[in-house]
C-alpha cells in the first residue's frame, strides 16, 4: 500500500512539474549580473534581456549584483528556487575562473549550474587614460619597465576577466603594476577616463566606444586579425607582445535542478534572440561575436565550463594569480 501511494505521489509531482514547465513562463525573470551597470556583460544582458523577452512573452528584468569577482551575485542566482524564474548572466570570469581563484568557493561551476548557452565571444582590448600620455602598447612597456608599481591597472575586481587579463598580461610581458580593484568595469573604466588609473584591458564592448569619442587611448586589441570597428587598433601581436591573446565568453545560466524543459525553452529564446537583426547589428558594432549554430545551446555551453575549469586553473597558478592581487 506504501509503495502504491508513494507511486502515485511521485506520479503526480511529475505531471506538476511538467505542466509548470510547459506554462513557463508566466512571470517577470530576473538575469542577474554579477557585476556593476556600465560594464561588458551588462551592456551586453540588456541587450540580449530584451530580445528574449519579445520571445518568451514575458519580461526579463536585468539586476545588478555585484562584488566578490562576480560570486556574490552568482551564488545568489544558485541559492535561488531552481525554477527559471532567476538566472545569471556571468562570463568566463564568474563562471569559470572565481572558482580556482577563491579558496573558499561556495559552489561548483561544473556541478552547480544548468547551462543555458553562450550568448556572445568578445575581443579586449587594452587602453590607457589620455592623462598618461602614452600612444603606443610599446610605449606603454617602457613605462612598466621604468616605473613598476608607479604604473595602475584597473579591474573590475578580482576574479573579473578583466583582472585576470591584467595580470596575464603582466605575466607574459615579466612586468610589474599596481592593479587597483573596482566593483565593475563600469567604475573601473570612469576612473580611466579621468586619469586616475592608467590603463585598463577590458572587452571591446565597452572599449570601442570611448575610443572612438576619443576619452581614452586603445593600445592592442586580441584576436588573430584587428577589429573591423577600431581599425586603427592593432593586434597584440603586430604591437609586439604576441604571447598575450584572451578574449572573453559571456552566457546565460540557471541553477542546477532548474527543470529540463525550462532550461530548453530559455535556451530557445536566446536562440531565437541571437537571430534577431537588432540584436546581430548591435552586437556587431560591439565587435561581440554570437557563437555559430553547433556552439549554441545547454551541451556546447556545458562543455566549456568543464574545458575552461581546469585551464584557468593552472593559468592562475602558473602566473601566481590571487584574489588579492
Amino acid at each position: 500500500m506504501k509503495k502504491t501511494i508513494s507511486m502515485a505521489l511521485l506520479g503526480t509531482a511529475l505531471l506538476c512539474t511538467a505542466s509548470f514547465a510547459q506554462n513557463f513562463p508566466t512571470r517577470t525573470i530576473s538575469m542577474i549580473v554579477p557585476y556593476a551597470p556600465g560594464g561588458s556583460s551588462d551592456g551586453l544582458a540588456r541587450i540580449i534581456g530584451q530580445a528574449m523577452s519579445k520571445d518568451l512573452g514575458q519580461q526579463i528584468i536585468v539586476e545588478n549584483v555585484s562584488g566578490g569577482g562576480g560570486t556574490i551575485g552568482t551564488q545568489r542566482v544558485l541559492k535561488s528556487n531552481p525554477d527559471g524564474y532567476t538566472i545569471s548572466f556571468g562570463n568566463m570570469g564568474s563562471m569559470a575562473i572565481a572558482a580556482p581563484l577563491y579558496p573558499n568557493i561556495k559552489f561548483d561551476p561544473v556541478k552547480d549550474f544548468a547551462p543555458i548557452g553562450v550568448v556572445a565571444d568578445v575581443p579586449m582590448v587594452i587602453s590607457v587614460s589620455k592623462k598618461s600620455g602614452i600612444k603606443t602598447l610599446g610605449e606603454l612597456m617602457t613605462r612598466l619597465k621604468k616605473d613598476g608599481d608607479g604604473v595602475n591597472f584597473g579591474t573590475a575586481g578580482p576574479g573579473s576577466t578583466g583582472h585576470i587579463a591584467a595580470a596575464m598580461f603582466l605575466y607574459v610581458t615579466q612586468t610589474n603594476a599596481t592593479l587597483v580593484n573596482y566593483r565593475g568595469a563600469g567604475p573601473a573604466i570612469a576612473d580611466l577616463i579621468a586619469g586616475t588609473v592608467d590603463a585598463v584591458i577590458d572587452q571591446t564592448v565597452t572599449m570601442i566606444p570611448i575610443h572612438k569619442g576619443n576619452r581614452v587611448t586603445a593600445l592592442a586589441v586580441t584576436g588573430k586579425q584587428r577589429v573591423a570597428q577600431i581599425p586603427d587598433v592593432p593586434t597584440f601581436a603586430e604591437a609586439g607582445v604576441p604571447a598575450f591573446d584572451l578574449s572573453v565568453w559571456n552566457a546565460i545560466a540557471a541553477p542546477a535542478g532548474t527543470p529540463l524543459a525550462v532550461v530548453e525553452r530559455l535556451a530557445l529564446a536566446l536562440s531565437n534572440a541571437l537571430k534577431d537583426p537588432e540584436v546581430v547589428d548591435r552586437f556587431e558594432k560591439m565587435a561581440a561575436v554570437i557563437p555559430p549554430l553547433a556552439e549554441q545551446g545547454p551541451k556546447p555551453f556545458a562543455a566549456l565550463i568543464a574545458k575552461d575549469v581546469p585551464r584557468f586553473t593552472t593559468l592562475i597558478r602558473a602566473a601566481k594569480i590571487s584574489a588579492g592581487d
